[in-house]
C-alpha cells in the first residue's frame, strides 16, 4: 500500500519524520502541500480520520496572524478553508497509508504505525 508523507519540504518535523521513514527502509511519496497545495477534498478526509482540531496547527505563526474575528467560534469548514488558503495552518507532517492517517511526528507513533 503506498505512503505518501505530506508536509512542507522545508519544515524541521517534516524532515525528521523523512529521516525516520529513510531510517526504516519505508518506501514513501512525499508532497509538499505548501507548493503543490491540498485539495478541500482531501483536508476533509483527514478531518474524518483524525478530526479537524488535531488537523489545524494553532501554535503557528500563520494561524496567529489571522485576526481574531476569523479565529473565534471556529467550526470544521471554517478551518477547513483556512488550511486551504494557508496550508501552512496544516499540522505538519501528515502521514497517509490508504485511509489511515497520523499527524505530527513521534518516533514511537510511527513505530507503532507501521508495526
Amino acid at each position: 500500500m503506498t505512503v505518501t508523507l505530506h508536509g512542507i519540504r522545508n519544515c524541521d518535523t517534516v524532515k525528521k519524520a523523512r529521516l525516520w521513514l529513510e531510517g526504516q527502509g519505508v518506501e514513501h511519496a512525499f508532497h509538499d502541500f505548501k507548493t503543490q497545495g491540498v485539495s478541500h477534498e482531501q483536508l476533509a478526509r483527514w478531518s474524518e480520520a483524525v478530526g479537524w482540531e488535531k488537523l489545524l496547527n494553532r501554535a503557528g505563526t500563520t494561524f496567529r496572524k489571522v485576526p481574531e474575528a476569523e479565529r473565534a467560534d471556529l467550526s470544521r469548514e471554517k478551518a477547513l478553508a483556512l488550511m486551504k488558503a494557508e496550508p501552512s495552518m496544516i499540522k505538519r507532517p501528515v502521514l497517509q497509508r490508504g485511509d489511515e492517517v497520523l499527524v505530527g511526528f513521534k518516533p514511537e507513533d510511527y513505530a507503532r504505525f507501521f508495526g
